[in-house]
């Protein structure tokens, strides 16, 4: 089993790419960063040495990434890295409120209200993935 615990990054070590294209982390001179030889992006080591940070990014947060001794883990994970379980939830929880609903309903009126509870539950999780895909 891997060590879950923050290693402190050496300065003058090669590590791989936290960015997962298969490039080499390379010490930039008289810096406290990093280099990547595929991806071409700068990673600056925090003041602790445990972390690193994307430098030039377009994105409002900037991604950091501690080193195990093996691999790099993400250091700010949020509700994102869990975007599935979250998707399902959120078409899921509609339709086990809807479904009653609409088995109590006479008719053939429980194939509109299963059409609708798909279409409720699937627009708020098409809103998340429009707004958070890269």
């Amino acid at each position: 089993m891997r060590s879950q615990k923050a290693k402190k990054i050496d300065l003058n070590g090669d590590y791989p790419c936290p960015c997962r294209r298969r490039g080499r982390l390379t010490p930039i001179t008289l810096t406290d960063a990093f280099g990547c030889s595929r991806c071409q992006q700068i990673f600056v080591v925090n003041e602790s040495g445990e972390t690193i940070e994307q430098l030039s990014t377009h994105y409002p947060y900037k991604p950091t990434w501690w080193w195990t001794g093996k691999q790099w883990n993400r250091a700010n994970s949020s509700w994102k890295a869990h975007y599935l379980p979250l998707a399902l939830v959120m078409i899921l929880v509609p339709l086990v409120i809807w479904l009653p609903l609409a088995l109590r309903s006479p008719g053939m009126n429980i194939i509109i209200w299963a059409m609708v509870a798909v279409v409720l539950a699937m627009l708020p999780a098409l809103m998340v993935w429009l707004t958070y895909r890269r």
